[in-house]
């Protein structure tokens, strides 16, 4: 089975990433706003127990997490994907490292860079006019996540939690 690990922010920060993913994201419907830790992965059933308790292990061991979102920005042209960006944090690129050791794989396909997803599969002309004009927008919106939540991909595509981690106990 398909699982991934995710943080999801305040109601706050996820009903302004609606206000636009709404519009913009195809897969509005298919998960809530959130900030990924760790790419889609396979876990085996017999295999599940173990990484859970591993997930506990680095949750224990993880502090609480910090994001400062404070611009919009797009990863295009290797993909046509809006997000609010979030700085950086120690607590963050921590929590990241410690989800790409042992006994989870490292992430090779793509450098980090802590993001909420507001817009994708969305065409060349539209990312270029969305982004221009969200640009001008000031968005500034700091929290501190204290939980971690491991997803299951269904068969019709969403995400649903698997199971939370709380950060730091």
């Amino acid at each position: 089975m398909k699982y991934g690990i995710a943080l999801f922010p305040t109601k706050k920060l996820q009903d302004l990433a609606n206000s636009f993913r709404m519009r913009y994201d195809s897969h509005y419907a298919l998960i809530p706003p959130h900030i990924t830790v760790k790419e889609p992965f396979e876990i085996s059933d017999d295999n599940l127990p173990y990484i859970t308790s591993k997930l506990r292990d680095i949750a224990k061991s993880s502090s609480p997490v910090e994001i400062d979102v404070y611009k919009v920005d797009t990863f295009s042209p290797q993909s046509n994907t809006i997000f609010f960006k979030i700085k950086e944090h120690e607590t963050l690129s921590e929590l990241y490292a410690n989800l790409h050791q042992e006994p989870f794989e490292e992430n090779t396909k793509y450098k980090f860079i802590p993001h909420v997803t507001i817009g994708q599969d969305l065409s060349n002309d539209e990312v270029a006019d969305v982004v221009g004009r969200l640009k001008m927008k000031k968005i500034e919106h700091h929290e501190v996540i204290d939980r971690m939540q491991l997803l299951y991909q269904l068969e019709n595509g969403s995400w649903t939690v698997y199971e939370t981690y709380r950060l730091g106990e």
